[in-house]
């Protein structure tokens, strides 16, 4: 369950000035201190070894542009993170069971953003920055051309136990809550989920 946030969050673009924040954010310790949101690119590694690679990898899309995510702040301070951008980017989601059948024609639909990811700092869960942090990437991939935003959000009411490492995908009641709708469910945890944005 995402808790209302009862102090003022502010979520922007993970723009090059903002990249010490993401650097705060990340931090040196778990899993995103290792896999710094590289996990749906091609040859990705996750694990420790290649954290520094990562690290560049990530740092190098942000400087490259657009940007990548969005950071969420509370009283100037970076607390959470979503990865959001093309879904062409992400090559590792061309051969994933959440998107089984989609086509080449289709994954290479660059109208098609992908919310992949969400990081929040520990001693700041359960305080609804997954909720501002959704909004926040639906308003960056609108801003970036984007018709449709998608995601693969884990269904936790088909789940007897889930880990917090699973949970960096989203939770389905977050983006419902926020007016995604559900096309597909290839596997029974994950279904893609859909919101053309408003204007678009």
């Amino acid at each position: 369950m995402d808790e209302p946030v009862e102090e003022k969050v502010v979520v922007t673009p993970a723009t090059p000035a903002r990249w010490p924040d993401v650097v705060r954010l990340f931090g040196d310790r778990g899993d995103p201190a290792r896999c710094w949101c590289q996990w749906f690119f091609a040859g990705a590694d996750a694990s420790g070894r290649a954290a520094e690679r990562n690290r560049a990898a990530l740092c190098a899309q942000v400087e490259k542009g657009p940007a990548p995510g969005v950071l969420a702040h509370l009283d100037g301070e970076p607390v959470g993170w979503a990865a959001v951008a093309p879904r062409p980017g992400y090559t590792r989601l061309a051969r994933s069971q959440v998107l089984r059948g989609t086509s080449g024609v289709e994954m290479a639909d660059a109208g098609v953003w992908a919310v992949t990811c969400f990081v929040v700092r520990v001693g700041f869960r359960r305080r609804g920055l997954a909720s501002a942090l959704l909004a926040g990437a639906v308003e960056h991939a609108a801003a970036g051309g984007a018709r449709v935003v998608e995601g693969y959000p884990v269904d936790v009411a088909t789940k007897a136990r889930v880990s917090s490492a699973e949970l960096f995908h989203g939770v389905l009641s977050t983006f419902l809550a926020a007016g995604f709708r559900e096309v597909a469910r290839h596997t029974p945890t994950r279904p893609v989920v859909r919101l053309e944005p408003a204007g678009r």
